[in-house]
């Protein structure tokens, strides 16, 4: 699911509209509105906010707003896949070094 799409499934289940959002993001709606639609990023802060806002579980947003800024990274590389495996190579061994 893309970020945009949960965002305005939640909104639309707690029977918001898009301007009340804005208004507590303090931007515009149509600035919200592309975020919806996918045709803007939102910034983490904005991600975190939307959550509280919708009552919703940050770490599934931030989530969805992070697999999304990295496809936007790799979606157009060949090696795209390789890519990915090595920096989850590279997550693990970080987070073990860490918890030593």
């Amino acid at each position: 699911m893309q970020f945009g799409e949960r965002i305005k499934e939640l909104r639309e289940s707690k029977e918001l509209l898009q301007r009340q959002l804005a208004a507590s993001l303090e931007i515009d709606t149509p600035m919200f509105s592309k975020i919806e639609r996918g045709e803007r990023r939102a910034k983490r802060e904005q991600v975190i906010l939307l959550a509280e806002l919708l009552n919703a579980d940050v770490n599934e947003l931030l989530t969805i707003w992070l697999a999304e800024r990295v496809y936007d990274i790799v979606k157009d590389e060949d090696i795209a896949e390789g890519a990915l495996k090595v920096a989850k190579s590279t997550l693990k061994s970080s987070k073990n070094v860490k918890h030593v």
